[in-house]
């Protein structure tokens, strides 16, 4: 019988602003927060659209097509991961490097730097997205 994992803290970090990448970094993300993980998302320049309170990507033809096909929409994932009290960060940078600093955020995503995200990860995984 082999020991259980280990339980590390998982890094996702998402870069693209599509919605593709955007639905898998929060699929990633809140599977793994479901089973016990510590996870922090942490999005930066495109990938911050992903963390507005106003997400355009809510409006992606994929939403439907998801929820046709009975797989979680983006907006289901993100009221997810919030429920499950994922760590969500925006980069200050990135927001910066789009035009998005003044924008506001959804509910509970703070605004912090790379080293807030690697401090955040320690010794766990890091997937990019």
């Amino acid at each position: 019988m082999s020991a259980p994992p280990i339980q590390t803290s998982l890094g996702v970090l998402l870069i693209s602003g599509g919605h593709e990448r955007a639905h898998y970094a929060l699929m990633t993300a809140t599977a793994a927060a479901a089973i016990g993980r510590e996870v922090t998302l942490f999005a930066t320049n495109a990938g911050c659209r992903a963390l507005l309170a106003d997400n355009p990507l809510l409006l992606d033809a994929r939403e439907e097509r998801l929820a046709a096909a009975g797989i979680a929409t983006l907006a289901e994932l993100l009221e997810a991961a919030e429920a499950l009290s994922l760590r969500r960060i925006a980069c200050e940078a990135g927001l910066r490097a789009e035009g998005l600093h003044e924008a506001p955020l959804a509910p509970g995503v703070e605004v912090a730097g790379l080293v807030t995200f690697l401090n955040a990860v320690g010794a766990g995984q890091v997937v990019t997205l």
